[in-house]
């Protein structure tokens, strides 16, 4: 299936503005969009709820993990709007669960979105067709990802997000940092309520509990 990337300037109508206030100067000039571009957040937006960020380190407690999946689960039952990078083993279980829902899913790969090979399973291609997914890169001619280029797009995520759930994060993590990072912006970020996160509470990341219906 064959789906037209487009590319969003920050003079488009299309392009959420209020990313500015977090990114300040890191604002991205571009952002290349495929899919349904009525899912960005903003103005006419067809995102009927918050849209959660979804962030998990690549290695983390068993505990969290069941936890983490079961959150995956409650999202698409819920029909909650999420957006991430997807990219470590914990985020991609978490998309594959989300996919077989029907609630708008965002992707942000930490590479350009040019020739992406990856996009090959049937909920995915499914998620594209029926207008539910849409895929969003800030880079062009980054055919690889890497550290640098995911913590831009961590922080471009989480500017986009309403809310941020980061599963877990190890002490003295590059999550952890990032964690240190969304915090100042005053966002709401949670977090599961379990010793494996004590760094993160301890930092003011609030207990997934805390979350008001």
């Amino acid at each position: 299936m064959t789906q037209i990337i487009h590319p969003i300037t920050q003079k488009d109508t299309n392009f959420p503005a209020s990313i500015g206030a977090y990114l300040n100067a890191d604002t991205p000039e571009v952002i290349w969009a495929r899919g349904n571009i009525d899912l960005l957040p903003k103005v006419n937006s067809t995102l009927k709820d918050d849209l959660w960020a979804l962030f998990c380190s690549s290695k983390c407690p068993a505990e969290i993990i069941l936890k983490t999946h079961d959150l995956a689960q409650e999202f698409k039952e819920e029909g909650t709007s999420t957006i991430g990078g997807f990219h470590s083993p914990i985020e991609e279980e978490c998309l594959r669960v989300l996919l077989r829902g029907s609630q708008p899913i965002i992707l942000s790969p930490a590479r350009s979105i040019e020739n992406m090979q990856w996009l090959k399973s049937d909920c995915q291609k499914r998620g594209l067709s029926e207008g539910r997914l849409l895929i969003l890169s800030i880079f062009e001619n980054q055919p690889q990802q890497s550290a640098l280029l995911a913590r831009q797009r961590n922080l471009f995520v989480a500017a986009l997000a309403s809310k941020i759930f980061i599963a877990h994060a190890a002490e003295d993590s590059k999550t952890l940092e990032f964690a240190q990072t969304i915090l100042k912006w005053g966002k709401p970020v949670f977090t599961f309520n379990s010793s494996s996160n004590k760094a993160l509470i301890q930092l003011g990341v609030k207990p997934y509990s805390e979350v008001l219906p």
